[in-house]
């Protein structure tokens, strides 16, 4: 029976496709990106405490994947949340569940042997939520065109159906490599089409598959941390990302699509790499004038601490536990008159803010 966008897709084939997964073509772009890919993880493994500049990185992958499904927050709304950690807007509460959603998953997947189950993609929808919903039970979900509102993609229904095609999925992740299997970064591509073409979940979808593939890549240690994220490169080229979506399901054009994702692996781990050597100047930049500013005081966890939460203020240093708030009061009002932090005032608050990283954040 010929494809009908207007019915469920129950017979979406499962993975992977037959096609020529060594073209000339597929070649080429996969060899540059594994080659970015492994300077990336060179570097993120040479990093003596990793966990500060990507904390920062994920935030960046949060607002730029919330972005895509038109949740947008400025990087000043982002990080005056974290450091208030209440009466966050709506926005800037959504980006933060994702950075959450991504370490729950991250979790999960390591407590379970580094498989990545439908038990995963539930607990990180479940976290991007703030709900217990799980998968799809009842009929009527449908993709439509947001300007002529025609059905372009109907996903399958209902739960049974959705769970025997994440439990052929959970296999094609999971399965041992080997010379006749897909190379992992072009099943990276496969697997995260698969996701979104069976939409498990009545919302959070888009963001979920997005995680799975940060989390796929640390299960087939390709990156020792979760620092590649492909959300800005799909917001840039969005047209082309649902276009191609589309074709794969409508004309199994597999290899078009398998090509603009490791395009995007190859020109995101570029750029993150090329921004984790920036940070790492600025951090070694900064130092001097930290020390100036502080004196006797100076430590280097305060030095972490500015790249860890670019955003500071006198409650957030205290209710955290780092420091006294007299001796937190201090440390910040010095920063500040040293020209290293800049000080901000909202309404009764003043923020502290490292500046040159936001700045090249946002950049």
């Amino acid at each position: 029976m010929a494809y009908d966008p207007s019915l469920p897709y129950n017979d979406l084939p499962d993975l992977p496709p037959a096609i020529d997964f060594h073209s000339p073509t597929i070649n080429r772009v996969l060899t540059q990106a594994s080659r970015y890919l492994g300077e990336l993880s060179g570097l993120c493994a040479s990093l003596p405490d990793p966990t500060i500049l990507i904390n920062t990185l994920v935030l960046q992958e949060s607002r730029d994947s919330s972005a895509i499904e038109n949740i947008v927050t400025t990087q000043d709304e982002l990080y005056r949340a974290i450091a208030d950690e209440d009466g966050q807007n709506a926005a800037a509460k959504e980006v933060l569940s994702y950075r959450e959603a991504l370490y729950v998953g991250l979790d999960h997947m390591n407590a379970q042997h580094k498989l990545l189950t439908t038990n995963t993609f539930v607990e990180v929808v479940q976290t991007l939520k703030k709900n217990r919903a799980g998968i799809r039970n009842t009929p009527g979900t449908a993709l439509k065109n947001a300007n002529s509102g025609s059905v372009v993609y109907t996903p399958p229904c209902c739960e049974d159906v959705l769970r025997q095609k994440l439990a052929a999925l959970e296999q094609f992740i999971n399965e041992e490599d080997s010379p006749d299997k897909p190379d992992p970064l072009i099943k990276l591509a496969l697997l995260h089409h698969q996701f979104e073409a069976i939409h498990p979940f009545l919302d959070g979808n888009g963001r979920t598959g997005r995680i799975l593939m940060a989390l796929y890549l640390v299960q087939q240690d390709l990156l020792p941390q979760p620092v590649l994220y492909l959300s800005r490169y799909i917001n840039s080229y969005k047209q082309d990302y649902y276009r191609l979506l589309r074709q794969v399901t409508e004309q199994d054009a597999w290899a078009e699509w398998i090509v603009f994702i490791l395009t995007g692996i190859s020109e995101t781990a570029r750029l993150t790499a090329s921004k984790i050597r920036r940070m790492l100047q600025l951090m070694a930049d900064m130092e001097g004038p930290v020390r100036q500013a502080l004196g006797s005081r100076y430590d280097y966890s305060i030095l972490q601490l500015m790249f860890t939460l670019p955003y500071l203020k006198i409650e957030l240093l205290e209710r955290r536990g780092f420091m006294a708030r007299q001796t937190a009061t201090t440390y910040l009002k010095l920063l500040a008159q040293g020209g290293v932090l800049t000080a901000t005032k909202t309404g009764r608050t003043t923020y502290y803010v490292n500046q040159r990283l936001i700045d090249l954040l946002a950049d």
